[in-house]
């Protein structure tokens, strides 16, 4: 499976759907939420990483270094749609994608 090697192509490729590539396979959930994080300009910063029902954002695309497990994520199995960190565990849910995405950008660390 072919990685982005940068943010920016990373959303383009999951935007487009773009074959061979991660989450192109993925269900309708993930491409609306996909949607609703890529109208977010914070979000659109940051590396987007389809695995295993989340979406996680990452702070740079590959090699990826473990570094980001302090940032929250969705999991697109909903609603409501639960916001978590690997860290923090649960930081709460959205009975919209919309509103996950905003609890994601609410909970984005204060270094970003």
């Amino acid at each position: 499976m072919a990685e982005a090697p940068d943010a920016a192509t990373a959303w383009r490729w999951l935007l487009e759907r773009k074959p061979g590539t991660r989450g192109f396979h993925d269900g309708e959930t993930l491409f609306a939420l996909v949607a609703a994080a890529h109208a977010r300009p914070r979000l659109r910063a940051l590396y987007p990483f389809p695995t295993h029902g989340t979406l996680k954002f990452l702070r740079s695309g590959p090699p990826f270094d473990g570094g980001d497990r302090d940032m929250p994520y969705v999991i697109t199995a909903g609603p409501p749609y639960k916001v978590c960190t690997v860290h923090g565990g649960a930081l709460g849910g959205g009975a919209t994608l919309e509103e996950a995405v905003s609890l994601v950008v609410a909970h984005l660390p204060a270094d970003l």
